[in-house]
This record gives C-alpha cells, structure tokens and sequence, in this order.
C-alpha cells in the first residue's frame, strides 16, 4: 500500500489572524462609506445646449450616490465626461469649448462648459461629375449650387451639414438621376479660426428613361391588371413623383393588398430602367355586417357583399343591404379597372330606396353608368341613370315620375386628415339636370356647392366653418324626383330640427324645395387627444321659393370622441322658435 505524506500549514498565531479580520472590517467600512458618497453636480451652460449635454453625458444622467470613490474609475468618469461634451459641443459647431470640473466642494461638483465662438462655413465647393457635368447643363449645376442648405455664412452644425448632403442627393435622385452618388464629402474644419470649409463631389451618372413593366406577384387577376393603372410612358425621363402616384394608384385598388413599384437603378439600364413592381393580391371575397344607431333616421342594421375579381377579370362586385327604421336601401354596382394608361374609373349599378321621414314616403328604383377620376386630393364623379320616384305625402295626392338625369360632381379635400380634419378645407361641387319620361315628370337643371373651412389654433383648437348653397331650376317642384330637390335640418345640416324637416309643405309632409341655404359656425376644445367638447350655431332653410325662404337657427353644445370605429360626435341642440331640445349623434359597429 502506497502512503501519502501528510501537507502541513505553518501555524499562524492568533493574534496576527485577529489583526488582519479587523483590518479588512475597517477596509470594507471605509470603501461603503466612499461608495455611499452623494456628489450633486450643478451645470452651468447656455441655456442653448443644457438640454443637449442633461441628455446625453454619462455623469449628467447619474444619481448622486452612484459617483465612484476617489481612484481610477472615478477619474475614467470625469474623462469620459469632458469627451462627451467635447464631442457633442462639435455637433453643434462650437470645436473649441472651455470645459470645468470644480470638485472644492465634495458634496457639490459644478460643472461649467463656455462654448467659446461658433464656426461658420466659409466656403463651399461642389462639384458636379458624371452626365450632369459634362457640360450643357451649367444652368442647372448653378440652381443646385445655389440651393445648396448650408451656404457661406451660415452656422456650422452637424445635423444640418447631413441633411444638407441629403436633400442635394435627394434633389438629383428625385429627377432624372435615380443612381446619383457622393464620390466624395469632406468639412474641413479650422477649429482655432472657427471657420469650416466645404467640399463635395457627386457623380449625377446617366439620366434614366422609363422602360417596360415588370410585374411579380399576380397569381388569379389577369396578367394586364397592373398595366391598366400604369401612367408612365416608357421612353419618358424618370421622375419619382411619376413613380409613387402608380404605387398609390395600385395600392388604393381593392383587388391588392400590397404594392411596391420601384426601377432597376443599374446606371447600364439607364436608358429604359425596367419598372419593377411587387403585388400581394387581396382575399377576393368579403362579407361584412354593421349595425348602427342615428338621430336621423333610427336603428340600422346592414349587410354587404364584395367580390374584387369577379370572373376573373378583376371585376369589383359590390353589393349591400340597410335596413333603418325609417329607410331600407339595396344596392349592386359593377366596377371595372381603369383603361390603361387612364385615370378613370367605369361602373354600372342598380339601386331601390323606400324612405318615410317627415310625413313623405319615397320608392325609388334606379339604373344607370357612373366615371370617377380621382387627381390628388381631388375626385370628379359624372353619372347617368333611369330612375323611377314614388312620392306618397301624408294628406295629399301620390306622384310618380320616370326621369332620365345627369350629374357632374367635384370633390376637393384638402385636409390634413381625412378621417379627423383639424385644418384645411374640404369644397364640393355639384352640377346636373333631368328630362322628363313620363306625363308627370318635368325638365329641370340643378346647382349645388358646399364649403367647409378647419381652422386650427394651437393644437387643441379647432373652429370649423360650414356653408351650403342649391338651387334647382324649373316651373315648379312638381314633377322634379326628391333627389333634385332640398331639404334640410338633423346632424350636417341645421341641428335642433328634426332631419329633413326644414321644406316645402305638401299636405302634412315635408317636401323637397327648390332652394337650400345653410350656414354654421363650430368650435372644438380637444381636452385629450382623441375626446373634446364643442360648441355650434347651425342656420338655413329650404323652401320652394325664394319668397318663402325663412332661416331657422339651432344652437347648442356636444361631445367629440374619436373612437376606433371612427370619430363620434353627440349634440344636444335648441331650435330658435323656443322648442324642446333635440339630441343628435350617430353610432356605427362594423363587423
């Protein structure tokens, strides 16, 4: 059996080990008595970059107690400091601060920075390389150079020296250019003078020309689909307007859920870049139920039906069905893709109608052929139909017409929300006539306009103005359908009277008119950012005849809530003629 020779430790007496235990507790003390320290640090800047450097130096943002103990990691801190201001100062322009520590006070560090003078661009070359310089386009290079954001004279910062460089690349990729380059971008700086020079060289390459489409993505629309909403002209000079306006034609079209068009930026293709462009196609089929509540017209409930490639041809079927306590609507419209290398939009559709508000039951039934072109912020509708009108008033005979009319309107929404204008304007204009098909129905031509302004002050402010104005031309109202004519009164028109209750009187209905005036004035306090309260004074009337035409006011105040259904609005409202107040409001849930 193998032995092991024991280890033996030199014994340490005890009085040695009781010294060194107590001078590690006095150790251990002192180092949680240093690290306990709480160090305020007061700076003392120009008010102009205080918030720069409280954000974003190290030893601004610590709490007082996590300062480190004197040694190396306390003396890191204060380095690390003094760099960090330094180099944001140079941000900013200033390359030649003044940076204090004062640490008399351990309790109480004031740090003091003096930005010392600014630096200012002395000079500025750019230089201009590639097709744009090779000559004959000296005027152009001139309005660039010109242009140019950061000119000689002006303050030296770093943000505005990058966007500079961006918004002149911007510039040349924008127009003609798609594969412009820096070669190459240099301030020098001469932070004892405070002068900064620059010098920039950019390569324009070739001007691109538009070549033919390249579609991925299609799998069930036919293979011409994308083609239809193409506006560029292949030969014509690149410009990337052009070339979002097609991406946002395609991705308002119901049949895509998802479109990207951009070009081949090879300067090799330069000549006809192809137009690439990337769809995802939409689920074709959707049913969709609503129900719903309304000052107006009552409890509704809804239902509707749309098919996005009907045939496989890319056909939009729409079709739906409302039922409200005091109207029932159904509808079906067929919509076809636009016309290559067109703006508009085709469709036919049918329509029936039964109505009784005010005392006036209305059937209608309708057919016909609408063009809608949309421009930017603009839309124009141009319809023709059949229809045929039964008016059924309360104490008085019963009407029918047959009417052949058409109709030309302009919408203009110039807002900066859609859903939730708070500035802006919105104008709307109508224009359109009618012939007679039966023994009843009369000839008759028609004009309508609507104006609403969004004034906003601050940005919990907002004062909306409204005016509306029609007038339909003909002997007399008989024989003109509903539609054509006027009236008004209930929410968006004149509230504290009942809707369409303002109107020529026929027996114990409420009628349409041959004239509408109409005027209001709203103010909106947004007390949160999707809730506020308003105040409102509503005016107008429509009558038969000018003669006739007595304005009703309505005064009141209400509620604005921005739902994620859509923007909400409740109005209590008094009519002027000292009646009881109306509540008006409208609610929808789709689903």
């Amino acid at each position: 059996m193998e032995s092991c020779a024991a280890t033996r430790f030199p014994s340490l007496p005890l009085r040695r080990i009781r010294q060194w235990a107590l001078a590690f507790v006095l150790q251990s003390l002192c180092s949680a008595m240093a690290l306990a320290e709480n160090i305020e640090i007061d700076l003392d800047a120009p008010k102009e970059v205080q918030t720069l450097l409280r954000q974003h130096v190290h030893l601004l943002r610590m709490a007082p107690g996590d300062i480190p103990a004197p040694g190396p990691d306390r003396a890191a801190l204060l380095r690390r400091a003094r760099h960090e201001i330094a180099d944001l100062l140079a941000t900013e322009g200033y390359f030649s601060p003044r940076i204090r520590i004062d640490r008399s006070n351990s309790g109480n560090w004031r740090l003091t920075v003096e930005l010392g003078e600014r630096a200012m661009v002395a000079a500025v070359d750019i230089r201009f390389q590639g097709e744009l310089g090779n000559g004959g386009q000296e005027a152009q290079c001139e309005n660039l150079r010109r242009d140019w954001a950061m000119p000689a004279g002006a303050p030296f910062r770093q943000a505005d020296w990058e966007d500079a460089k961006q918004a002149l690349l911007d510039t040349l990729q924008r127009e003609r250019y798609a594969a412009a380059k820096f070669v190459s971008t240099k301030a020098g700086v001469d932070a004892a003078a405070a002068r900064v020079r620059i010098d920039i060289a950019i390569d324009s390459g070739p001007a691109f020309r538009f070549g033919t489409l390249e579609v991925s993505g299609l799998r069930d629309l036919p293979p011409d689909f994308v083609a239809r909403y193409n506006t560029l002209k292949e030969g014509g000079l690149y410009n990337r307007r052009d070339l979002l306006a097609f991406q946002e034609s395609l991705q308002t079209a119901p049949q895509l859920s998802v479109a990207v068009v951009s070009i081949d930026p090879d300067p090799q293709k330069a000549a006809a870049a192809p137009i690439r462009v990337a769809v995802t196609e939409a689920i074709p089929q959707r049913l969709g139920f609503g129900l719903g509540i309304s000052s107006n017209t009552g409890y509704r409930a809804e239902t509707s039906y749309r098919h996005v490639n009907l045939f496989g041809r890319g056909w939009e079927l729409a079709s739906g069905l409302r039922l409200e306590q005091r109207r029932q609507s159904a509808y079906t419209d067929l919509f076809l893709p636009p016309e290559q290398a067109r703006r508009h939009r085709d469709s036919a559709g049918v329509s029936f109608e039964r109505s009784n508000l005010e005392g006036l039951r209305i059937y209608t039934g309708a057919a016909g052929l609408a063009r809608n072109i949309r421009r930017d912020d603009s839309e124009t509708q141009i319809a023709m139909r059949v229809q045929r009108e039964e008016i059924h008033p309360e104490d008085a005979e019963t009407s029918s017409y047959n009417t052949l009319t058409l109709n030309w309107s302009w919408v203009r929404r110039a807002v900066d929300n859609v859903l939730d204008p708070r500035s802006g304007h919105v104008l709307e204009v109508q224009l359109g006539g009618g012939i007679g098909l039966s023994a009843q129905a009369r000839n008759f031509t028609r004009a309508y306009g609507r104006y609403l302004h969004y004034f906003s002050f601050g940005q919990r402010n907002v004062l909306i103005l409204r005016g509306e104005a029609g007038a339909t031309l003909a002997r007399t109202r008989d024989g003109v359908p509903q539609d054509f004519l006027f009236r008004a009164g209930g929410t968006q028109s004149v509230r504290g009277y009942a809707y369409r209750s303002l109107g020529a009187t026929e027996g114990s209905a409420t009628v349409g008119g041959r004239y509408l005036a109409a005027a209001s004035m709203e103010f909106v306090r947004w007390i949160k950012a999707n809730a506020g309260m308003a105040v409102f004074i509503d005016s107008g009337d429509a009558a038969d005849s000018r003669t006739s035409f007595a304005a009703h006011t309505g005064y009141g105040f209400g509620a604005r809530w921005l739902s994620p259904a859509g923007p909400l609005a409740i109005d209590l409202a008094w009519p002027r003629d000292g009646k009881r107040p109306r509540l008006h409001f409208g609610v929808e849930v789709a689903f």
